[in-house]
């Protein structure tokens, strides 16, 4: 039985030589989609032997997911973002079940999540359970929302040990992440014709990030994660304002 690594990338200099050291003893493939980057990802990915498949970038990432899904050719498929990190007690885990099968297709994986250089524990960002880890052929990627989980045919176990998750290294980062998250909402709100008058401007606006922030920072306690943890219920809350503004522009621009 094989293990392949599916990963996508773009501009991920900073975070894929992490990732590829966390699996380049426990995989026998690693596949590399690369959404055409322009800094040294590619580079790094070949250095660490991964077979490189270079394409666009589209604005749903997730194609470029379910690209380097298709590619592999392991009896079991482990899905990977640029941003991951595979424990020693995760490798370990996943060894196992490579070696001796299982009756599950697929497996949920709780992930630690770090913000502007600290785990979130709070705000109900663990244990962000996520399925990575499947049989080929039993899972497959929807590609028509940037948050979806994989659809898998048969039975889902969980796994043990967490993956690690470094997702917003600067908040420079995060912005640029938020701002292409706000674009894919605005574009949703397009797909549903939602209507643009008074009353979704004030949900959209005022409730609907009010409560957001309410229930990341006080319902799910993201106090206790101190200053990111109000950054990140704060932010996740003006994602909605900022995806309707765009929305806005969209259909303003469609008018003219």
């Amino acid at each position: 039985m094989k293990l392949s690594i599916a990963i996508a990338a773009f501009n991920e200099e900073e975070n894929i030589g992490r990732v590829l050291s966390s699996v380049k003893d426990l995989a026998d493939e690693i596949i590399v989609v690369d959404g055409s980057s322009t800094d040294k990802t590619v580079e790094i990915a070949k250095k660490f032997g991964a077979k490189v498949t270079i394409t666009d970038n589209p604005p749903i990432f997730h194609i470029n997911k379910q690209k380097a899904i298709d590619q592999c050719s392991g009896d079991w498929i482990f899905q990977l973002d640029a941003d991951e990190e595979i424990t020693l007690e995760l490798a370990g885990e996943i060894k196992e079940i490579v070696k001796k099968g299982s009756q599950f297709s697929a497996f949920w994986i709780k992930r630690k999540n770090y913000f502007l250089g600290r785990c979130l524990k709070k705000g109900g960002q663990y244990p962000d359970p996520v399925i990575r880890f499947f049989k080929k052929g039993k899972a497959r990627l929807p590609c028509k929302s940037v948050h979806e989980q994989v659809e898998v045919e048969g039975e889902i176990g969980w796994l043990k040990n967490d993956m690690l998750h470094f997702s917003v290294p600067t908040f420079s980062r995060y912005l640029t992440n938020s701002n292409r998250y706000t674009t894919l909402t605005a574009m949703e709100f397009k797909e549903r014709n939602l209507p643009l008058n008074l009353f979704t401007t004030i949900i959209y606006i005022i409730v609907v990030p009010l409560k957001t922030f309410l229930n990341i920072y006080f319902r799910h306690k993201g106090f206790m994660d101190g200053f990111p943890g109000f950054i990140f219920a704060l932010f996740s809350g003006l994602h909605f304002p900022t995806a309707y503004i765009k929305y806005w522009e969209l259909t303003k621009k469609d008018d003219n």
